[in-house]
């Protein structure tokens, strides 16, 4: 290693070394936070605090203080020093070393203050019950929160209805109930509202369950799970049959070949990614508090079973800070900082038990019956990446087993510790902790695997425990159209330059791949360590979750990544593989398979192959800057407001003078997907060419500019506005107008005509007011008058 090499890597390592050296306990001085600008632009977006009028009221460390500050109040139940525990947290925060779920974040110390992420509400076969569960998953919702839920318990469709000798129309439509309810309320919030829906393998319904998504228009604010039983994989596994029973009477109604049903999940989840599978008899193999009552749906993305009105408290500890420069100069796990960093989370989530303002009266008594909490972990590829280990390699395997029950054992310690000073969750009575004479814990469970999309972008690390989806990928400037600005893993640009292979083309080349697979200008060993999520073969994706799962008290949330040409074939032996090895779910994403993808990567294609890519829209801000600008068109006058964000024009808003009618609900229509364009992030121009030039019956001249349409008058609203702002319209306002225009007529001469109205919608041809009417100037035979 050169010199300049050395110096580099005991910068890093010196760095994290002072950094232990200044974390004591409970006497720290407050440090501030850094924040990577994407970090710095989710916290303005989703987290720091508003006024009514949309303006930030915090800075990013005073967030973290609102909610260190407000979690550290629970101490004082014990008498304990809020003031050195608020110190803790909020440096803990400060460091990125632990990050609680975003409500935490978003919620504590204000007046709404409903700070868990996870619920699971009951619906029970009726109509009561299936429209309070709509009621109160718009008000978890609202707080935040997202819902599971299982619909197993509903007659089947078309089953009997005594009570008014009708038919039922089945779960598949009262989750449509559901959907339409969170599709209402996340016009409105700041976090949308997500759902799982769970439906065991054995109801009746079962098959237009896992096909439901087909329509893509359908249960688009759903995730669904089959829940998979024993009985149903053991016949899949055997070739034989197994039954349909009837949840209303508990009545076997048919048999069914466990093969053909499986063929059906492993098609859907081929071609959509869903449904996944929860294998729900492992999951309550695992329930602490089975006499409290049987676990039978889970979170929205599958992490965290849940009894009926139960919620959970989740946070994330970032193993990319858990490193330190071992005794033979090379890196290591820092476990002491990793041991401290779990005490103090575990006692910071218990806390948040506490200061929690639950949104309905049976959620706050089941939460404060069993305590659970799900400390997970996220930045474990980074953590890979710094040890030099493969992610798809034994080695990563022994290490995650090695990780996770370490955090198990020390986050179990510190619940233990806690029952000792505050008494054990109140239904540790006949649990499982008491029939097998364990010691009292203070939390019925304590470890989980979230995903972490957003807290793992404050603390600038990877998702969870997944591999990372691209070592580097391109942004578009989307105000400077044709500029590109590349970004890559840190580790990997540290290592690039370090080793002396760093160049500008070389990082557009794997911007464009996402891998550095297949370039010899990367060494090979570096090849062999930085692998991406396509690279990583689906048994690795499988065996790295089941090696989380062996530690972790209620479940992992983890996606096997397939690539494109994957067979079903392949989406079966993941299914049957998660299984063996005792994962609790499981779901599969073939890269391509649904039209629109969180992460993309601009893939090298042959040219004939070449698809553009798609990308979800980006949220609206709460608080946007535009100007309004009136223009005349055949209709009447147009008001056409456009705002803006930071990253240029972002919405369209149009109004139709005092006209309704089509006029109106066209134009209407027409900023709507306007606005959806421009928060998808295609460039305004490109909207502008594609509206200038349509033309309708009736036409208008502005100051010598004529307008067609009200889609032309949008799209030169939008052009005027992203090429000159006010000064230029000004001047395009103030021109004289001229309407004179030549029209050819049937003669073949020309004159000149100044009441012309638009374009014929018969022949195309200019139309003209004649005797108080509109009629084609060609003489085609149209009139708006009959």
């Amino acid at each position: 290693m050169s010199e300049k090499e050395s110096g580099l890597f005991e910068d890093f390592f010196n760095t994290e070394e002072k950094k232990e050296e200044r974390e004591q306990p409970l006497v720290e001085n407050l440090v501030t936070p850094s924040f990577t600008p994407n970090a710095e632009m989710v916290l303005r977006k989703r987290y720091l605090a508003r006024s009514g009028d949309g303006e930030i009221l915090e800075t990013p460390s005073e967030m973290l203080w609102r909610v260190a500050s407000c979690v550290a109040d629970a101490e004082l139940e014990w008498d304990g020093d809020t003031g050195q525990w608020a110190t803790v947290f909020y440096n803990m925060m400060a460091r990125k070393e632990f990050l609680p779920n975003s409500p935490t974040l978003m919620n504590a110390g204000k007046e709404l203050g409903q700070l868990s992420a996870c619920f699971v509400l009951p619906v029970e076969d009726s109509m009561d019950s299936i429209f309070s569960a709509v009621k109160n998953t718009a008000l978890i919702h609202k707080s935040g929160g997202g819902t599971g839920f299982s619909f197993s318990k509903i007659r089947p469709a078309n089953d009997c209805v005594h009570s008014t000798k009708g038919i039922s129309s089945g779960p598949i439509s009262f989750m449509t109930v559901f959907d339409h309810a969170t599709e209402t309320v996340k016009q409105g919030g700041v976090r949308r509202g997500a759902n799982m829906a769970v439906l065991r393998v054995d109801h009746p319904d079962i098959e237009q369950f896992i096909t439901v998504k087909q329509d893509m228009g359908l249960l688009n604010n759903f995730n669904l799970s089959i829940g998979a039983t024993d009985t149903f994989m053991n016949a899949v596994d055997r070739g034989e049959e197994f039954s349909l029973v009837n949840p209303r009477t508990g009545e076997r109604v048919e048999k069914r070949s466990a093969k053909s049903i499986f063929s059906k999940i492993v098609d859907s989840a081929w071609a959509s990614g869903e449904p996944g599978l929860i294998f729900i008899d492992k999951i309550n193999e695992a329930n602490p508090t089975p006499h409290i009552g049987e676990i039978e749906a889970t979170n929205p993305c599958g992490e965290q079973p849940l009894l009926p009105f139960e919620a959970c408290n989740l946070g994330s500890v970032n193993l990319s800070l858990m490193v330190r420069r071992g005794s033979n100069g090379h890196p290591e796990v820092a476990w002491s900082r990793l041991e401290r960093t779990v005490r103090n989370a575990v006692r910071f989530l218990d806390d948040v038990i506490e200061v929690n303002r639950y949104p309905l009266p049976e959620i706050s008594e089941m939460v404060m019956s069993n305590r659970k909490i799900g400390l997970g972990l996220m930045g474990f590829a980074d953590l890979l990446f710094r040890l030099s280990i493969p992610y798809n390699s034994e080695k990563a395997l022994v290490l995650a087993e090695e990780i996770m029950s370490f955090v198990a054992d020390k986050g179990r310690q510190t619940s233990s510790d806690l029952a000792r000073e505050r008494g054990a969750f109140p239904n540790f009575k006949g649990s499982l902790f008491d029939v097998r004479n364990l010691p009292p814990v203070r939390n019925a469970t304590v470890t989980t695997i979230a995903p972490t999309g957003s807290i793992s972008i404050l603390a600038g690390c990877s998702s969870g425990i997944e591999p990372v989806f691209a070592l580097a990928y391109t942004r578009r400037n989307l105000l400077d159209e044709g500029d590109e600005l590349h970004e890559v893993v840190p580790e990997f640009a540290r290592v690039a330059m370090e080793r002396h292979f760093h160049t500008a083309e070389l990082i557009k080349k794997i911007a464009k791949k996402g891998t550095c697979k297949d370039l010899d200008e990367v060494p090979e060993d570096v090849r062999e360590v930085f692998v991406t999520s396509h690279d990583i073969s689906p048994s690795y994706h499988v065996r790295m979750q089941a090696a989380f799962q062996k530690y972790t008290d209620n479940a992992v949330s983890k996606t096997v990544n397939l690539p494109s040409d994957a067979t079903r074939e392949d989406v079966a032996q993941v299914f049957r593989l998660a299984r063996q090895l005792g994962c609790k779910g499981v779901t599969v994403y073939r890269d391509g398979s649904r039209d629109k993808q969180v992460l993309n990567l601009n893939l090298e294609k042959p040219e004939t192959e070449k698809q553009p890519v798609l990308v979800g829209p980006r949220p609206r801000p709460e608080l946007t800057r535009g100007v309004t600008r009136r223009i005349r068109t055949g209709c009447g006058n147009l008001y056409v407001t456009i705002n803006e964000d930071e990253h240029g024009p972002v919405e369209i808003f149009s109004q139709m003078g005092k006209a309704g009618g089509c006029a109106a609900s066209q134009s209407e229509a027409i900023s709507r997907l306007v606005s959806l364009a421009l928060r998808s992030h295609v460039h305004p121009s490109e909207i502008a060419s594609e509206l200038k030039g349509i033309s309708c019956h009736r036409l208008a001249w502005q100051n010598g500019i004529r307008i067609l349409s009200c889609a032309d008058a949008m799209g030169k609203a939008l052009e005027w506005h992203m090429k000159s702002g006010e000064s230029e319209m000004k001047g395009l306002l103030e021109k004289e107008p001229d309407m004179t225009v030549i029209v050819k007529e049937d003669s073949g001469s020309s004159s000149s005509v100044n009441n012309l109205a638009g374009a014929c919608p018969f022949c195309g041809g200019p139309l003209k007011y004649e005797s108080g009417c509109v009629s084609c100037a060609l003489e085609c035979g149209y009139s708006e008058c009959g």
